[in-house]
C-alpha cells in the first residue's frame, strides 16, 4: 500500500477490525518512512459477475456505477452518505449471493427501487422515472398514486 503523504510503499498494519457487518476490513496502518497514518479497507471482489441488459448486452458490474445512480437519486435529499453506502453493500451482497456469473440489470434496479421507496419516496421517484424510462408527466403519476396506494395498505 503507496502512503497517501510521502509515496513510500513499506508501512505496517497497527490495527485491524471487521466493519460494514464484516463485508469489509478496516486497516489502520503506518508509513515506516514518514510514521503517517492512513485507513485503507479490504472487501471480497466480486469477480466477473455480468449484468444482462435489455436490450441482450453484457456489461461488467460496477459498485461504483451502481453507488454514482443512487447518490444521483438522492441528490438533495435528507439521506446521509452512510445509508446509501450500506443500501449498495446490501444490494451487491444480495446479487452476488443469488447470481453466480450474469445477473439480469431488472433484478438490479427492482431491488434499489425497493430499498430507495423504504429511504426516501421522493428518491424513489427519481430512481423509477429513469429506470422505467418515464415520457410523460402522467407516468409519474401514476407511481406516485401507487406510492400512496401501498402506504394507505400498511
Amino acid at each position: 500500500m503507496r502512503c497517501p503523504k510521502c509515496g513510500n510503499q513499506d508501512d505496517k498494519v497497527i490495527d485491524s477490525r471487521a466493519s460494514r457487518e464484516g463485508s469489509t476490513i478496516r486497516r489502520r496502518r503506518e508509513c515506516l518512512q514518514c510514521s503517517h497514518r492512513f485507513t485503507t479497507y479490504e472487501a471480497i471482489e466480486h469477480e466477473g459477475l455480468m449484468i444482462v441488459k435489455r436490450d441482450g448486452r453484457r456489461e461488467e458490474f460496477s459498485k461504483e456505477k451502481l453507488l454514482a445512480g443512487i447518490k444521483k437519486a438522492c441528490q438533495k435529499r435528507p439521506i446521509s452518505p452512510k445509508v446509501i453506502e450500506e443500501l449498495v453493500e446490501n444490494i451487491t451482497d444480495e446479487i452476488s449471493d443469488k447470481y453466480e456469473r450474469e445477473v439480469p440489470g431488472m433484478a438490479i434496479g427492482e431491488r434499489v427501487m425497493e430499498g430507495l421507496r423504504q429511504i426516501d419516496k421522493v428518491a424513489y421517484v427519481r430512481f423509477a422515472s429513469v429506470y422505467r424510462r418515464f415520457e410523460e408527466a402522467t407516468e409519474f403519476v401514476r407511481e406516485v398514486k401507487r406510492l400512496e396506494a401501498n402506504h394507505d395498505s400498511t
